[in-house]
């Protein structure tokens, strides 16, 4: 069995480790032939118009997820983003001579943990191997990987997406997990233009990664975006992976390629190395559209590496791979095969800090995103969709439950102001909800406000205002500061309706013929005499009443 450790490894006082990129799953096909699962969508295709099949894209993804640990795969140097440049190396890291790798328990428990979550099958038993490419910041000339038999296989993850941008519409599909394998980040390296030089930072270089591998079962980059992010909230939700995909630590590589239905599979470009959901879905959609283009206009697609220019809004050639690249696998002398167990399998008496029981982390799965979706329409009775944006957005579901626990209004018309004022409000700013000027108690104490009748919707919109410019004011201050009260005098209301009955005899007067539409104007000239603090009800009962 393979040598365990803990997050630390001081007292080994030895480093272990290597740099490196993705491994074999990255230079296989992931296109091998097989249904589409998700379904397929065409693009616009010239040839279309000429009575040809539309052409069906197929997207397969390759995903690195930075395992959260203190540590790295094999040595004990700390993991810290933004950390000096090579202040976090081992000796192990940097490839010194008689060095020895250590496995970190906690990669090994979290890349198990992810397997589990994405209804893989784990093998109880796993290799790792290396993979040779020379690159500068890859010390040792190969990473550790399990190219041969990784640790999780045969998995599936559901996902859901809005049809052509219609939060009403949502479409759910599976895209199969292939495989889960641990494996070794690289260095990194950093292009000075100014002085043409090319300067290296190990701090990366071992820290552990999860490549998971997702079979071609997707059509559109709205689908693979839709794929990543349910993977991302499962990560966040394990704590498997932060995946916070700006410092990089969820990288994307896109496999993409077009084809008539019923013909093979068209020649595949890869798209490397994408940070940036938003960005996924671009990159994709255009690289369909390329190959369209291109194919549509006689040309040949080319089996290559691109990477996605977001500036430009397009992909451009890296490198050709129709050479195909030797990386000369073998399995890593330094690393006996790692076993894991389930409860039957545990041997008696054994030390339950060297070894991973399979069963005692299956118990202890936390909800997954689509469970927590259905207790939340469940419990509070708001739509699926407003489940996925209340989820899809960090620490919303926080802050929801929050008002609503705080609130007498009902958790739908929750819902509402809560995605249509302050999540709209957010976006605009750029803000996250914990960023929010105004807090969860602010909000619900304004919502009590609006449910007991105290001030109207618009009053209400404009207190929300008032708040967000966060001068601390509570919003009962606010609503008395600014004479926002709802009008409850009767007689003062009868008094104000009559007014402006007599300042439009035209609408009066098509009421009365049967036009029970313009109604609706003088409820609306009524509430902007009042700035908005009658209630419309009331105002419609008064009209009605004096019309009849």
């Amino acid at each position: 069995m393979a040598a365990y450790r803990g997050s630390l490894l001081a007292r080994h006082g030895r480093a272990g480790g290597v740099t490196g990129l993705h491994a074999g799953p990255s230079r296989r096909r992931a296109q091998a032939a097989g249904p589409i699962a998700s379904g397929q969508r065409a693009g616009n295709s010239p040839a279309g118009e000429l009575g040809v099949a539309p052409w069906v894209a197929v997207v397969g993804l390759e995903i690195h997820a930075q395992i959260s640990s203190s540590s790295k795969l094999f040595s004990g140097s700390q993991v810290h983003f933004a950390a000096p440049p090579n202040s976090l190396v081992s000796f192990f890291d940097a490839s010194l001579p008689g060095t020895l790798p250590v496995l970190n328990r906690r990669c090994v428990e979290a890349a198990v943990m992810t397997g589990l979550a994405l209804n893989c099958s784990i093998n109880k038993k796993s290799l790792f191997d290396r993979k040779h490419y020379f690159y500068a910041d890859l010390p040792a000339g190969y990473q550790i990987t399990q190219q041969r038999l990784p640790v999780a296989v045969n998995g599936s993850l559901s996902y859901s997406f809005c049809v052509g941008g219609k939060k009403n519409q949502m479409v759910t599909r599976t895209v199969r997990i292939k495989q889960i394998q641990l494996e070794q980040d690289s260095g990194k390296s950093l292009h000075d233009d100014t002085r043409s030089q090319t300067l290296i930072d190990l701090n990366r270089a071992g820290v552990g990664l999860m490549e998971v591998v997702m079979e071609p079962d997707m059509s559109s980059g709205e689908e693979a975006a839709a794929a990543v992010r349910e993977l991302q909230l499962i990560l966040q939700t394990l704590g498997s992976s932060q995946a916070i995909m700006a410092e990089g630590q969820l990288r994307v590589d896109a496999n993409v390629s077009v084809h008539h239905p019923g013909e093979a599979y068209g020649v595949r470009t890869e798209v490397k190395n994408i940070n940036s959901i938003r960005f996924l879905a671009r990159a994709i959609d255009y690289e369909i559209q390329r190959q369209i283009k291109e194919l549509g206009n006689g040309g040949t697609i080319m089996n290559e590496t691109r990477a996605f220019d977001d500036k430009l809004g397009c992909t451009i050639s890296m490198r050709d791979k129709e050479g195909k690249q030797d990386y000369r696998f073998m399995p890593e002398p330094n690393l006996p095969p790692l076993i894991l167990y389930d409860t039957k399998s545990l041997p008696a008496n054994v030390n339950h800090r060297q070894v991973v029981n399979i069963d005692w982390i299956r118990e202890r799965l936390p909800d997954m995103p689509s469970v927590r979706r259905e207790k939340l329409v469940e419990q509070y009775g708001i739509l699926p969709e407003h489940s996925f944006t209340l989820l899809n957005e960090e620490g919303l579901v926080k802050f929801f439950e929050n008002v609503v626990r705080q609130t007498q209004m009902n958790p739908k018309k929750v819902i509402g102001w809560i995605l249509n004022e302050m999540l709209h409000r957010l976006n605009q700013h750029s803000l996250t909800i914990k960023e929010s000027p105004v807090s969860s108690l602010f909000l619900a104490d304004l919502l009590n406000l609006l449910e007991r009748g105290t001030i109207s919707s618009s009053a209400a919109k404009q207190v929300l205002e008032e708040l967000w410019n966060g001068e601390g004011k509570t919003p009962l201050q606010i609503v008395k500061e600014k004479k926002l009260e709802r009008i409850q005098d009767q007689q003062e209301l009868e008094q104000i309706c009559q007014a402006v009955m007599e300042e439009h005899q035209e609408e009066v007067m098509e009421i009365k013929k049967g036009n029970r539409k313009v109604l609706n104007k003088l409820i609306g000239l009524v509430q902007r005499t009042t700035g908005g603090r009658a209630d419309p009800v009331v105002v419609k009962q008064i009209l009605e009443k004096r019309l009849s």
